[in-house]
């Protein structure tokens, strides 16, 4: 067993130590009112069976209350009262200061909560220490300082989740759609130095690495562009090279067939060195965040302004795939699965029927997904019917990251306007709390419900404030140089903050336990669905009363839960026990989906969740638990219909790991040994993390810097869906 010390450090369990607290408390008190050696030791015997009943890592704080409920229980109150009062004293003395115990500690990499924070960064890196070092700092300033306290303790109970608490303190928003097509059709500014628009395709490509690593230095969360904007620089290259070659060939007259047939073999060979570069510059670009850029790329061929363009973006589309087929090399020079950048691919008329113009692309698509786990998949048809604007018109477009979606925007002008749009940032609800500290009663939980949204409702504005009256001067490359607008030196980003320009979410995660609590049945049972879909309607209504309230795009979204899906579970274990499927498992489950344990086929899980995900507006993705399917490409096709047909956003989770030690090629498993859980290669035995790479869809996004022990669990207890 292990716990975990106020520094992050994880230490085996010491029932010595328990024993060693309460004989000193016990010491303190009159004989008469003293406990035996035997009642002392039957404490530790208590608090050491509690801990290994929650089968994971325990945090001192938890381990303390343990102990002050068996004093209890022995009628020891003189002894509980010396106990309770030593650790008042001592918590007196820590909060003097609370960032150096932290901030030690991650540098010497025994922080074990850090360390699993992000599963995408490297915790031993300098560069990741900076940035982790600094966000003890903004945490520490916000607790303190920034935050109402209510707020602050709602948060460190699990009751809501107030994210990315180490930037709040920087004048920093979540994610955005970056205006590329603005960027390098009207040049920008990249560290004092003016970049004109590209002359060739490959420059482009070039630039717009640049671009994306300025932009993630700038921000916390993740940002999206769109290969279409890079599409108009191919008939620049075209044009550029089919000159050379006249010019070359000028002495042989050679027919201009000729030419332009050369032309199109060097222009493919561009193409290829310009996607080489942003695959390339992206897996190896460190960010100031001490992370590689948080990317997507949108592969849509809806958005072409013509038949050339769109012909010239297909050709883009299809080396983006090849190469992510392909992969990227580790240290050992095997080819693997590389995190980012993240992509995503429309299913359209044009492309999800077999003998429709751009079906290769499809099947492309299809083998991309079975080896690598990406492209994610968009429906066209879904897109269209759900996001409407004020006019009417549905509109397709990418989310910011991995699901995080704009609400449809109607410019002055009356056109739509979705690239260089972003998202304030996120307060997240945890409906499992609700449910329990409702005890049940339908009547008081609407009532719970309502004071804890509004809690999350003041937090919202509590960021919202946090970026009212920033400079464009604090992120030039965002504010002044098209990224996301095009503002003056000096002027406030303040009219970008309302109007429906950016939005603000409300994150909610744990519908399945909410209902399984308040129901007895899953939310799949069709008795208990209704109250699933009224507890997400209800969140859609409070978005719309705070929206109307101070004409701020309030939007549902679906969290994305990494670290704080085992940190909500650990708060509701501490709050109310261990309750047999609601709260006995180290992790609650994400947004609206079906528990990972839920046996259900992928078909009827992407048709069912789709209601859901139209109630969740501001972001939300489902996904499919698959085999290896790299040998059975229809099944995968026939999921990429179904999702066409019947959901807007999904993905597709297979396996691609690797072990270094011994050169399987295979799924590394996740076994359990002491309480803990451990990823280990099933040939060899390693369990260096160190010399394997393994990549899983954390939630939304492949993760491939391991991840805490609640999130762990929850990959190991995914069942098939096909």
């Amino acid at each position: 067993m292990k716990i975990i010390k106020r520094n992050g450090a994880e230490v085996g369990f010491d029932v010595e130590k328990i024993v060693n607290a309460v004989r000193k408390a016990n010491n303190e008190v009159s004989e008469d009112n003293r406990l035996s050696e035997e009642q002392i030791n039957l404490i530790a015997e208590k608090v050491t069976a509690l801990v290994g009943d929650l089968n994971r890592a325990v945090n001192v704080e938890e381990v303390q209350d343990f102990v002050e409920n068996q004093i209890m229980d022995q009628k020891a109150f003189a002894v509980a009262r010396k106990y309770i009062t030593y650790r008042y004293t001592r918590a007196l003395i820590r909060r003097s200061n609370t960032t150096d115990g932290q901030i030690l500690s991650l540098i010497e990499c025994n922080n074990e909560e850090v360390k699993q924070e992000n599963s995408n960064k490297n915790p031993t890196v300098n560069s990741v220490q900076r940035d982790y070092m600094a966000g003890e700092v903004s945490k520490d300033i916000t607790r303190r300082i920034l935050l109402p306290r209510d707020i602050v303790e709602a948060h460190d109970e699990g009751i809501i989740h107030f994210h990315d608490a180490d930037y709040f303190a920087q004048h920093m928003h979540n994610c955005d759609l970056v205006n590329l097509e603005d960027m390098l059709q009207n040049g920008t500014v990249i560290s004092g130095t003016f970049i004109e628009k590209p002359h060739s395709f490959s420059t482009a490509c070039n630039i717009a690495t640049q671009i994306i690593a300025q932009v993630a230095s700038n921000q916390y969360g993740g940002q999206s562009i769109s290969l279409t904007h890079l599409a108009p620089f191919v008939e620049v290259s075209r044009q550029k090279i089919r000159a050379e070659v006249r010019e070359e060939l000028a002495d042989v007259g050679v027919m201009e067939d000729t030419v332009n047939r050369i032309a199109e073999k060097r222009l493919r060979a561009e193409i290829k060195k310009g996607i080489q570069t942003i695959q390339y510059q992206v897996v190896t670009l460190l960010t100031t965040n001490g992370q590689a850029p948080f990317v997507t790329v949108f592969m849509y061929l809806g958005e072409a302004r013509n038949e050339r363009e769109r012909a010239d973006l297909a050709m883009i589309i299809e080396e983006t795939l090849n190469q992510r087929i392909e992969g990227v090399k580790n240290e050992s020079g095997v080819w693997v699965t590389p995190a980012f950048p993240k992509l995503i691919y429309v299913l359209e008329e044009d492309n999800v029927r077999e003998g429709s113009r751009y079906w290769y692309l499809t099947e492309l698509a299809a083998k991309c997904t079975a080896k690598r786990m990406v492209p994610d998949y968009i429906s066209e048809k879904k897109m269209l019917e759900f996001k409407v604007d004020k006019n009417g018109e549905g509109h397709c477009y990418t989310c910011m990251g991995c699901r995080s979606f704009l609400t449809p925007y109607v410019d002055e002008t009356g056109k739509p306007k979705y690239y260089g749009r972003f998202n304030q940032g996120v307060v997240t609800i945890n409906l499992p709390d609700v449910a329990l500290s409702s005890g049940g009663d339908m009547e008081k939980f609407w009532q719970i419900f309502d004071e804890r949204l509004e809690l999350c409702h003041r937090a919202l504005m509590e960021r919202h404030n946090r970026l009212k009256g920033t400079l464009s001067d604090a992120a030039p490359i965002l504010w002044q140089y098209g990224a996301l607008a095009r503002l003056k030196k000096g002027e406030t980003i303040d009219k970008l903050l309302y109007g429906g320009y950016s939005t603000i979410s409300l994150g909610y995660a744990g519908l399945y336990e909410c209902v399984k609590y308040m129901t007895g049945k899953t939310h799949t049972d069709p008795s208990a669905k209704p109250f699933a879909l009224s507890v997400m309607q209800h969140m859609n209504d409070k978005c719309k009363e705070w929206k109307k309230m101070h004409n701020i795009d309030f939007s549902l979204y679906g969290t994305p839960l990494e670290s704080t899906t085992y940190k909500f579970a650990k708060a509701l274990q501490k709050r109310f026990g261990i309750i047999e499927g609601v709260t006995d498992k180290n992790y609650i489950t994400n947004s609206y989906h079906v528990h990972v344990t839920e046996h259900i086929d992928a078909f009827t899980k992407l048709k069912f969740e789709s209601e859901f995900q139209q109630l969740s507006p501001g972001g939300a993705i489902s996904y499919v638990e698959v085999p290896n399917m790299q040998d059975n490409i229809p099944a995968v096709l026939s999921v990429m219909q179904y999702i066409y047909e019947n959901i807007m956003y999904a993905e597709l989770n297979t396996k691609s790991d690797y072990c270094q030690v011994c050169g399987y090629d295979g799924e590394i498993q996740i076994v359990e040994d002491g309480g803990k859980l451990y990823w280990e290669c099933p040939h060899c035995h390693n369990r260096d993390q160190s010399k394997m790479n393994v990549a899983r869809r954390t939630c939304g996004y492949i993760g491939t810097q391991y991840w805490n022990q609640g999130r762990t669990q929850e990959i190991k207890d995914r069942v098939l869906h096909l």
